[in-house]
Order: C-alpha cells, then sequence, then structure tokens
C-alpha cells in the first residue's frame, strides 16, 4: 500500500480559519482579475461587438444589402450590450488568473500522481471551448442567420438597385438615400435587426458549442475516477443519441440545419470519449500490471475485484486455520 510520504502529498496541518482565510484570500485576487478584465474588454467592447455580429452582417450582405444596419430601441440597450459583453469577455480574459488560483487552493491536497493526472486536462478545457466557439462563429452562426433571413424578403431592402421600379428616371445617384419600393398590394417586409437581439443569439451559439466541446473532458475525467467505462458509454450509445437531439433541440435556434449540425458534433465527440476512456482503461491495467495485482490473464476483467477477491481469500483461509 502506498503511503502518503512515498507518493508526495504536501503535508498540510492548517486548521480550518486558515483555510478560508486563504479560500478569501484567492476569492479577492479573481474579483480583482475579473474586474480588470472587465475594464479592458468594455473598452474594446464596440470593436468585440463588430466581431460578434460579423455572422449576420454576411448574411446581408449576401442577401444583397450593400449596407447593413443594426439599431437599438432603448437608450440604456447599447450601453448594457457592452457591459454583458465586457462581463462574458472579462471572464474569458481573467480565466488563467482564476484557474491559477483554484489550482493553488486544491493542489496541496492532491497527490503528486493527482496533479500530474489533472494538469492535461485543466489545459484542454479552455482549448477545447475555444474550438467550439469559434466552430459556432465561423460555420454555425452564419447557416443560422442565413436561415433565419431567408423567410423574409431582405432583397427588398436594395430592390432598386436589383429591380426597375423607376429609380433611375428620377435621377438617382449613389450619394442619394436608397429608396423603398412602392408595392402595390400587401406589405414590405423587412428586416431591422435589434443589436441585443442578435448578440444573444451569436452568444448563446458559441456558449452551447464551446460547453459541448467539453464533453470528452468530463467523460475521460470520469473515466479515470472509475465512475463511467468505455463498454457502459457503449452499452448506451443509443440513448446518448436521443439526449444528444433533445440538447439539441434546446439550445440551438428552431432551424433544422443547426440542430444537425450540433448533433454530428456532439455525437462525434461522445464517440472520441469512448476512445479516450478506453485509452484510460488501458493505462491503468498496465500499470496495475506493472504493480502486480495481475499475476495471469484469467483473474478477470476487472482489476480492483480480483485484487479484493485475492484479500478476501486470504482472509478465508485464515479464518479456517483459526477454526
Amino acid at each position: 500500500m502506498t503511503s502518503a510520504t512515498d507518493d508526495d502529498i504536501d503535508d498540510s496541518t492548517a486548521p480550518l480559519i486558515e483555510h478560508l482565510a486563504e479560500l478569501r484570500q484567492r476569492l479577492i485576487y479573481s474579483v480583482i482579475a475579473f474586474i480588470v478584465g472587465m475594464v479592458i474588454t468594455f473598452t474594446f467592447g464596440s470593436t468585440i461587438l463588430d466581431f460578434l455580429l460579423m455572422p449576420i452582417e454576411s448574411s446581408l450582405r449576401a442577401l444583397g444589402d450593400p449596407n447593413p444596419t443594426m439599431q437599438y430601441t432603448a437608450p440604456q440597450e447599447y450601453f448594457f450590450t457592452l457591459v454583458r459583453i465586457s462581463m462574458v469577455f472579462g471572464l474569458a480574459l481573467s480565466f488563467p488568473v482564476i484557474a491559477y488560483q483554484l489550482w493553488r487552493f486544491v493542489a496541496p491536497g492532491l497527490y503528486r500522481s493527482e496533479k500530474n493526472a489533472f494538469l492535461p486536462f485543466i489545459i484542454a478545457s479552455p482549448f477545447l471551448f475555444i474550438l467550439g466557439g469559434s466552430f459556432a462563429q465561423y460555420i454555425v452562426t452564419p447557416m443560422a442567420m442565413k436561415f433565419f433571413l431567408g423567410f423574409a424578403d431582405a432583397s427588398s431592402l436594395v430592390a432598386p438597385l436589383l429591380q426597375d421600379t423607376g429609380l433611375a428616371d428620377l435621377g438617382a445617384t449613389a450619394s442619394d438615400p436608397i429608396q423603398m419600393p412602392t408595392t402595390p398590394h400587401g406589405i414590405a417586409i423587412v428586416f431591422q435587426g435589434k443589436v441585443n437581439e442578435t448578440f444573444d443569439i451569436t452568444l448563446k451559439l458559441i456558449v452551447a458549442f464551446g460547453l459541448c466541446f467539453q464533453l470528452p473532458v468530463l467523460l475521460t475525467l470520469m473515466g479515470k475516477a472509475g465512475l463511467v467505462t468505455a463498454a457502459g458509454l457503449g452499452s448506451v450509445r443509443k440513448y446518448a443519441v436521443v439526449a444528444i437531439l433533445i440538447l439539441a433541440a434546446i439550445i440551438t435556434p428552431p432551424d433544422v440545419i443547426t440542430q444537425v449540425i450540433l448533433f454530428v458534433v456532439v455525437y462525434g465527440l461522445y464517440e472520441i470519449s469512448i476512445f479516450l476512456v478506453k485509452r484510460v482503461e488501458k493505462k491503468e491495467e498496465a500499470r496495475l500490471r506493472a504493480e502486480g495485482y495481475f499475476e495471469d490473464d484469467d483473474l478477470g476483467e476487472d482489476p480492483l475485484a480480483a485484487e479484493f477477491g485475492d484479500d478476501a481469500g486470504e482472509d478465508e483461509g485464515d479464518d479456517t486455520r483459526d477454526r
């Protein structure tokens, strides 16, 4: 049996009050980092907003609008949109500091092997979130915007440039304001997007895909903890498909294309997770064999069960000798 000294656990005998004081200090550092991140991102809030609105801008230009515009209908709407941007991206900017403070608080209670096991996941988690968010920003959101705008006649915004409406006879030039076309019947439906509503759709997709890309990290950690197995994940694959379909219907806009994309991506991540858990199990089995827990290949599939079974057999032998 491996002792605490052999595995180099940090010797900490601090009383509870000292742990609470350290936690308070770590939280203060984290809050300060978050506030600094908010201030920095608020300074560039308009630039970040322009970046987030790029999918709808490209969609409108593809539909024929040469000058896409967005509007806000309340005096405080644009300001609070920038505040929300600063909160979200301020948290992302300060995440390394927050994660470091959390690690400094938790690490003294971990063995060296546990620290080495968690370090790759700490690095992989933000990387996968950025990968998922980028996938949503550059692929999913433009497709969703084109799908939504396709229901409206967005080309009516530039119909005077595309159709014969008599605008040229009026002597209009490029510097003149575009005149909306007259419709003999019905009502002209045009898109007049609000900044906060479009921002909500984009941000929800980024967060949704960023969190979904955490699936391999979550399941691999559960596999290392012995909470799930590759065989168990494979046996519930059909239930996972249903759960992913429900998830895609809830967190994505109500269009089939986006839901199918999210389903394909998350299901692919689920299969990758099964592969990673299987690798974790093989490494654990190799470690147990090296430590002598597997003396031959007929002990069964569960090394812990084999270990406890041997101990139980020895105990029964001792009880028999005592009798």
